[in-house]
This record gives C-alpha cells, sequence and structure tokens, in this order.
C-alpha cells in the first residue's frame, strides 16, 4: 500500500480545513508489470507534453508553483494530471481508497494519528477478509510504503497498533483491541521524486482532497470532481458514505 497525503494536520492557524490520506494498493505479484505499464505512459507524457521522466509530479507545485516546469502550459500541466487519473483508473491491479478528515469536526483529535489509524485499520480489515480485487487471499499480509512525513510518529503509532489499538464497539458499550495482523513490519518511507508509483499517489491525494475544498483554478477548471472518474479502482466496499471509496470522517 502506497500512501500520500493532501493538507496539513495542523488545526490552529492552517491554511487547509482537510487532511486528506490516499492509499495505492498493488498486489506484489502485479507489481512489476504496473510498473512498466506506468514507465511506458510517463515516456508517453515526454512525447506528448515534454514531462521528463525524471520531473516530478507534485500537483500543488505542478498547478501553481511550477517553477522549471513553467515551460509547459497550465493547461497542459492539468491535462497531464488529468492523464493521470485516467492511467490509474485503467490499471487492473491498482485499487485506490482515501480517508479525509474534517478537522473543525474533529477539533479534540490528533488528526495525524486519526487518520493514520483509519487508514492502516481499512487495509487490514481489506486483506483479513481477502477484498482486494485480483491476485490474492485471505493469507495475503501487507507493508506500508508512505511518503516521507513524520515517519517517526507514524512508525511508533503502527508499533502501538500491532500490540493495542482500542476501537469503540459500533453498535453497544465497549470497544475491541483491534490489532494488525496482517500488515507486516515498519513503514517504508520514501521520497516521492524517486518513486513514481509515488506521483500518481500524491495526484490522487491532492484530487480527493480538491473534493472538498477546490483552489479556485481547479474549480473553474471542474477539476475537483477528476476524483471521481476512478470508478473502475475505487474500493467502495470500504465506506457506506459514498460510491468512490474516500472514509469521510
Amino acid at each position: 500500500m502506497y500512501i500520500d497525503e493532501s493538507g496539513d494536520c495542523g488545526l490552529n492557524n492552517s491554511p487547509t480545513n482537510f487532511f486528506v490520506l490516499s492509499a495505492i494498493v498493488i498486489h506484489e505479484s502485479r507489481w512489476r508489470s504496473t510498473l512498466e505499464s506506468l514507465v511506458k505512459f510517463r515516456r508517453s507524457l515526454k512525447v506528448n507534453k515534454g514531462l521528463f521522466v525524471g520531473e516530478e509530479i507534485h500537483c500543488s507545485e505542478f498547478i501553481n508553483k511550477p517553477g522549471p516546469l513553467v515551460r509547459i502550459k497550465r493547461n497542459d500541466r492539468l491535462d497531464i494530471l488529468n492523464k493521470c487519473i485516467d492511467w490509474v483508473n485503467d490499471e487492473p491491479y491498482i485499487s485506490v481508497f482515501s480517508v479525509s478528515i474534517n478537522k473543525q469536526q474533529n477539533p479534540n483529535r490528533d488528526i495525524f494519528e486519526y487518520a493514520w489509524n483509519v487508514l492502516l485499520m481499512r487495509f487490514e480489515n481489506t486483506l483479513s477478509y481477502g477484498n482486494f480485487p485480483g491476485v490474492g487471499s485471505s493469507k495475503d499480509m501487507g507493508i506500508v510504503i508512505s511518503d516521507n512525513t513524520e515517519g517517526e510518529k507514524l512508525r511508533k503509532l503502527v508499533r502501538k497498533m500491532r500490540h493495542f489499538n482500542t476501537i469503540p464497539n459500533m453498535n453497544q458499550p465497549g470497544a475491541r483491541n483491534m490489532k494488525l495482523n496482517y500488515v507486516i513490519e515498519d513503514p517504508i518511507l520514501r521520497d516521492s521524486k524517486h518513486s513514481l508509483i509515488h506521483q500518481m499517489n500524491d495526484v490522487t491525494a491532492y484530487f480527493a482532497r480538491q473534493m472538498y475544498e477546490p483552489n479556485a483554478y481547479v474549480k473553474k477548471k471542474t477539476a475537483h470532481n477528476f476524483y471521481k472518474r476512478l470508478t473502475k479502482c475505487s474500493l467502495i466496499k470500504i465506506t457506506n458514505k459514498n460510491n468512490y471509496g474516500v472514509v469521510e470522517l
């Protein structure tokens, strides 16, 4: 499970009202073929849009502060992100889901821990029931590969959840200790500029948050609906609140 975030965890003087984690899940037996498809896609962007394979796609800067990528017109940069959404959606062995936290509705929580706990438990439960599509079974285990942000805090959270993770019962008083059994090892931390898959993750996380608080340019171009086009790959079983696989809290 590759994970990236959009927004920040701050509750005071924060520029964002939402914090989003977005996951791309790939079975290890399909990792190589997925990467080869992604490299082919990135090469097509070089030919058609002038974006080199080694140049990072990082949406917030890509749209508003492109630096050297200013050589590519803004509309074309947005179209690149549009094509990224299409690539993710068309890959047969990718599953995508997200967690969106409305920070104003959760003023007394540690937003980072809350979002990650929910994301990890959705991953754990989906693994335990063998509900990821394609190759896999209820005996599959999962590993977390995260963008390198708050790595030490994430490592401590995962280790704690492996032994003690209190989850309130839904329909009766009390709580259960829902430990991580199917998520193995400490999270692997990556710099997204060295990971093409994480750059696709950045796109899904960015547009997941744009559904809730789009910036002016994205809204003008109706690109705040890009995430909802992930109809083939969205893991809709993780929530009953919508049909695009975003846990809204």
